[in-house]
């Protein structure tokens, strides 16, 4: 079949499916792109033609595109989408020659630190130099085929670039079974010439034939699985620790029954909450850093921690803080064995699904005492006193959750990313379903909220999605609530100004740097940024937009406002100043900032002594 580079590309990807537990559904469900020079004749030209193939019947060419707003923000709206579908499917991702490809570093890395599966198909410059230098094309003085897109490397977990017609089976076929590896996926880059693209080669037709990838849920090896129930059995303080991992190999069912018939304790991470639902009689909330009280003294006392689908993060061991009793062993199920591995444990290579139900076999009936029930209804009803805490003149942000989390249905979405409000949410939002809770934790990237949460209800539209944002965050990316509106895709937008970076205010000043460059004002006579706040009107900025816009000032404005969104049937911003000083909960646990050693400052001084107090509870874990 005669085709050009470009259009041998779409054929193929319209043309790939994944297929689990008997499910079938299509890998690269669609495409989002920002054309230019580079690609807007080459995989432009071949989404065109493919459209208009499909829509003349011919749905085995057609990959449905999206026009999106900023090439950053549509490997976030992939990776929203992909994590919403269990990272079965996923969206590819089109970019122009140079800095609109390179827009694209950041989300890449996203992908990649979270696992998550994504396509990036950034132009590359002429492979056959024949115009060199082009507009935009990076000279390195030291090799010839070196381009801006050789920084998406060490970004991708697969990278090719295809300089000829030739190589593109081969590069296709590397690139999916990247992505239908769940132990292995994360971003997949294929670097496209703008020569190549639009080059006509002769394919082999099986090229373009429909293949399924099956996604395995490996089996654990029983010796191992023996080993590590043996360790459980000798236990007295076991604790479970659900990771991502867990939703996405949709155990949550196989959790429960673990739980149920051992009575052991289920704390979470970010990306394993709702794994349980809040409410469970074994779960014990968010562990580490921004987790309960009641899950860190659980996790202080353990003498074996089941991490079932999680990597560890420094939030989750509180920077190895964690985890006290000197005698501590770990039991890992996870289907990456580099996960497995960690906190030198006994490892179970495997789906989580899986891992957990022949370790609930091997366990033979052992069951622990649940003596901390009680401290998880004290901790309940500190989290209602939050949520109504009454806090003025400007309500705090923990109230505002509490809003949220009442409007939000069992099977509603809310989504987060960066500042203070992943700490609040992890420490206090009751999750009921395990697609419920959406924060964005390993990247922790601004600027996620609004084009992860058109991801997710692109992947599911039957669930209301709330993107919950600070103007940090807005200001750094809004730019896809315009695609939003193009697409009639209907997102509550929660925006909460605080008048500039709460999170890393607090964090500033609890290193002893006093807020500094933190807050958005005017600047002070004396040069810094203390003068009066600046006068930027968010709400007019999302209006202009094309957003619906609610104005709230009080909670229970707030609560009006979110029910009048969710009955719209458009995108709908609601708009609320909370007090970046509001005070939540405590997690009683600790995460390493280093502080600095020697300053002339007193504030400095007295967060360094209290730092070097809390690094010497730190362990190696070995």
């Amino acid at each position: 079949m005669r085709l050009t580079v470009a259009q041998a590309v779409v054929r193929f990807l319209a043309n790939q499916w994944t297929e689990r537990d008997g499910v079938r559904q299509r890998t690269i469900a669609g495409c989002l792109g920002i054309f230019g020079h580079g690609n807007v004749a080459g995989i432009g030209q071949a989404l065109l033609q493919a459209q208009r193939a499909g829509r003349a019947g011919d749905d085995s060419v057609d990959l449905p595109y999206r026009l999106a707003r900023n090439e950053q923000a549509m490997v976030h709206t992939a990776a929203g989408y992909a994590r919403m579908k269990n990272r079965l499917s996923t969206l590819a991702c089109t970019a122009s020659i140079g800095p609109g490809s390179t827009n694209m570093l950041t989300g890449a890395a996203l992908a990649t630190v979270n696992r998550l599966p994504v396509l990036l198909l950034p132009s590359d410059s002429f492979a056959t130099r024949v115009a060199s230098p082009v507009l935009q094309e990076l000279e390195d003085p030291r090799s010839g085929d070196v381009s801006v897109n050789d920084a998406f490397r060490p970004l991708s977990r697969f990278f090719d670039r295809v300089l000829r017609p030739e190589q593109l089976p081969s590069a296709l076929i590397s690139a999916m079974r990247v992505l239908t590896d769940p132990a292995e996926t994360g971003a997949v880059t294929l670097c496209l010439p703008q020569d190549v693209q639009a080059e006509a080669y002769d394919f082999p037709d099986a090229l373009f034939a429909t293949r399924v990838w099956h996604v395995a849920r490996p089996l654990a090896e029983p010796a191992f699985v023996q080993r590590a129930a043996e360790v459980i059995r000798n236990a007295r303080r076991p604790l479970l620790i659900a990771g991502g991992g867990v939703v996405y190999s949709e155990a949550s069912p196989e959790l429960d029954q673990f739980a149920l018939a051992t009575g052991i304790p289920v704390a979470d991470t970010q990306a394993g909450k709702g794994a349980l639902s809040w409410d469970h009689p074994n779960s014990v909330g968010g562990v580490g850093a921004t987790g309960t009280p009641v899950a860190n003294r659980l996790a202080r006392e353990a003498d074996v921690v089941i991490g079932v689908g999680t990597r560890y993060s420094d939030f989750t061991t509180a920077s190895r803080t964690a985890f006290q009793r000197p005698d501590v062993k770990f039991v890992n199920i996870n289907v990456a064995s580099f996960d497995a591995a960690k906190q030198s444990a006994y490892p179970i290579v495997a789906d989580a699904r899986a891992g957990l139900s022949g370790l609930l076999a091997a366990l033979d009936g052992h069951r622990w005492p649940q003596d901390w029930q009680a401290d998880v209804a004290s901790w309940q009803a500190t989290v209602e006193g939050a949520y109504r805490i009454g806090h003025g003149p400007l309500p705090s942000q923990a109230e505002v959750i509490g809003v949220v989390n009442d409007a939000c249905g069992a099977r509603d979405v809310v989504v987060q990313a960066a500042g203070s409000m992943p700490g609040d949410l992890q420490l206090l939002w009751r999750a009921r379903d395990p697609k419920q809770y959406h924060v964005e934790y390993g990247y922790s990237c601004m600027g996620f909220e609004i084009a992860g949460a058109l991801g997710i209800k692109l992947a599911d539209p039957s669930r209301e999605v709330f993107a919950l944002v600070g103007d940090g965050s807005y200001l750094m990316m809004s730019q896809e609530i315009v695609t939003a509106v193009a697409e009639h895709v209907k997102l509550v937008v929660v925006l909460v100004q605080n008048h500039g970076f709460a999170s890393i205010g607090a964090l500033s000043e609890s290193l002893g740097s006093q807020r500094f460059g933190t807050s958005y004002r005017y600047r002070g006579q004396d040069g810094d940024y203390d003068g009066a706040y600046l006068p930027v009107d968010l709400a007019a900025n999302a209006e202009s937009l094309g957003a619906q816009v609610i104005r709230c000032r009080t909670i229970a404005d707030l609560a009006e406002g979110l029910k009048r969104a969710r009955e719209a049937d458009r995108l709908t911003v609601v708009h609320i100043e909370t007090d970046p000083l509001s005070p939540v909960p405590s997690s009683e646990s600790w995460w390493d900032v280093p502080v600095a050693e020697v300053s002339d400052l007193d504030s400095t001084r007295a967060a360094r002594t209290g730092y070097e107090n809390a690094k010497r509870d730190q362990r190696t874990y070995l």
